[in-house]
């Protein structure tokens, strides 16, 4: 019996362990886990519309993360050019 409890400890540690090395870290915005999460939460707290604050959210976040590639896509266009001392991370519309 503790043999065996040993064993499930083990794997469960080394997995533990092992589950950040899979994992790539990265700057970029949210989508939808992260926002339709967020969103079901605030649903739930809303007066139980869980399920349309995740799909709200979900839109929230894939829209959010569409606009940062695209300005990610502009900076990098920008950097090719030689324009690297100008602030892109607005996108083309939003100038100053």
């Amino acid at each position: 019996m503790e043999s065996a409890m040993k064993t499930v400890m083990a794997v469960t540690l080394i997995a533990t362990l092992a589950i950040p090395l899979g994992m790539s870290a990265s700057a970029e915005e949210g989508g939808c886990l992260k926002y339709g999460a967020g969103g079901a939460v605030a649903g739930h707290f809303a007066g139980r519309h869980t399920m349309s604050g995740a799909a709200v959210g979900c839109g929230v976040g894939a829209w959010k993360r569409h606009r940062s590639r695209e300005a990610d896509r502009a900076q990098e266009r920008a950097y090719q050019q030689g324009l690297r001392d100008q602030d892109y991370r607005n996108g083309p519309d939003d100038r100053r």
